[in-house]
């Protein structure tokens, strides 16, 4: 019996330019490609309406396929469309980022409200998935044509000092003896390892532990360590006294609700405007952003600061909550850049996929590693010198 399983493929870049439906608009053909040994033959029907289908069979049955009907006749024929639609596919996609996407705001909101171990704990095990994520890429076989990477004993080992970095950092309330300490404790295992050690193994090292352990820990710093209250704030004459009461909405509370809200106003901005009006390429590292996207991320970004900066009471300036918008834009919107040259040199999408539509959960972070350290300075250093 002759059992024929048909599927339908909608890209004709799978085919070469010859058998190519957009680039041969002479009458259907079919063409077909043997097995050697033949046992089983491929039979392709190529249309003219850019849709290919081809059924697999046996040699001892007859069956035909008719290349002038939009549909394979076929006597017996179970059929099944591996291949959907590509629309379905962008709406299952969209669905799963914006579910993920609300799953992550909602508990994350919570978490940066609650501060303290709560906050440090949590930036800890999300700093561990990113830097697993990292040393992974800097493993991969595309990066790795063009470097030695490190040994995955050490790749580990700076896993674990990624995810001890905000940990120490909140507990001793510095950053500085600890990081260093770390580089040198790495480097020494790179130097006496077996195998001879190279350049590449200790760069790629330095900056995993710059990226994933170094810049995040500036966002406990930044929610913990600035422990002012924000007097101006309305918001805590109203906050009960059994989480906290007024002293619990702090300086660092509130700059860390206005940056993070400013980050996902910039990413969401970006996207739809990208979708909507995006014609101009921003760069080449990244091919999807555009120019109008960036420019409808930065008009969100600064329109949630100063909204945020309203409600909030602080910064007070109306120029200091726009300067603080566009610190937020930038730093997001570079972080971006560098974890796509990352990937790019990788030859990888995502970093991951931990998280549905998102990916990994570097891809999910990469906007807000440089902008918890900028923030900081800003905050610790230009405002008092400006003015709030």
């Amino acid at each position: 019996m002759a059992v024929t399983t048909v599927f339908k493929a909608d890209h004709c870049a799978l085919f070469p330019l010859s058998i190519c439906p957009c680039h041969r608009r002479a009458a259907p053909k079919a063409v077909a490609f043997a097995r050697l040994p033949s046992t089983r033959r491929l039979r392709l029907s190529l249309l003219c309406t850019r849709r290919v289908y081809s059924a697999f069979v046996s040699s001892s049955g007859g069956t035909q396929l008719d290349s002038h009907e939009h549909k394979p006749q076929t006597t017996e024929a179970t059929e099944a469309l591996f291949i959907e639609p590509e629309q379905q596919k962008d709406g299952g996609q969209l669905r799963k980022r914006v579910f993920s996407g609300l799953a992550i705001g909602i508990g994350g909101g919570g978490v940066v409200v609650a501060g303290g171990w709560v906050f440090t704990v949590v930036v800890a095990v999300a700093v561990f998935a990113a830097a697993r994520e990292y040393f992974e890429l800097v493993r991969s076989q595309g990066m790795a044509a063009g470097m030695t990477p490190p040994p995955r004993y050490v790749s580990r080992a700076c896993s674990v000092i990624c995810a001890l970095m905000p940990v120490l950092t909140a507990y001793f309330g510095h950053i500085d003896v600890s990081v260093t300490s770390s580089a040198f404790l790495v480097a020494m295992a790179l130097i006496c390892q077996r195998a001879i050690p190279r350049f590449s193994q200790l760069s790629s090292t330095m900056f995993g532990l710059f990226y994933c352990a170094y810049l995040p820990c500036f966002w406990v710093k930044l929610r913990c360590g600035l422990a002012a209250p924000a007097l101006h704030t309305e918001l805590g004459k109203y906050w009960p006294i059994l989480l906290g009461g007024r002293a619990h909405w702090t300086v660092g509370l509130v700059a860390t609700i206005i940056s993070v809200s400013s980050i996902i106003a910039a990413d969401t901005f970006a996207f739809l405007g990208g979708r909507a009006f995006g014609r101009t390429p921003l760069t080449s590292i990244s091919p999807k952003k555009t120019l109008e996207g960036a420019f409808a991320g930065l008009i969100g970004c600064v329109v949630v600061a100063i909204s945020l900066s309203r409600i909030l009471s602080w910064p007070s300036s109306l120029l200091s909550a726009s300067a603080f918008g566009i610190l937020n834009f930038i730093s997001s919107l570079f972080g971006d850049l560098t974890e796509s040259m990352i990937k790019r040199d990788a030859g990888v999408k995502d970093s991951g996929s931990l998280i549905p539509g998102h990916g990994g959960v570097l891809d999910r972070l990469d906007s807000y590693l440089f902008t918890g350290a900028l923030c900081y300075s800003f905050v610790k250093f230009a405002l008092p010198v400006f003015g709030v």
